[in-house]
């Protein structure tokens, strides 16, 4: 979590009532400030969406790379999981 010393900035949001009650009522049951619980909302929000972008990033580098299997290998071994026998797993295109 951030410093709390560190220099602040209000951001201002038009949120729905409704989840605004939700907030409050989060905010009662953990004894906490409004502006905590959506301090700690923001920050999970924007940390899933790091990794999200790290992870995409590494994903197009792999197909660059080639790091790839091919689609219909994988609709073939997907469709042949509700069989007795299944196919196995795809392996990488070399």
């Amino acid at each position: 979590m951030a410093n709390p010393h560190a220099a602040t900035k209000v951001l201002t949001a038009h949120v729905p009532v409704s989840l605004v009650k939700k907030v409050d009522q989060m905010a009662e049951r953990l004894e906490r400030p409004r502006g905590w619980i959506i301090k700690q909302a923001l920050t999970a929000w924007v940390t899933l969406e790091e990794e999200r972008h790290q992870l995409t990033l590494e994903a197009l580098a792999d197909v660059d790379a080639g790091h790839t299997i091919d689609h219909q290998a994988v609709l073939a071994w997907a469709e042949s999981l509700s069989k007795k026998q299944r196919l196995p797993v795809p392996k990488e295109n070399k």
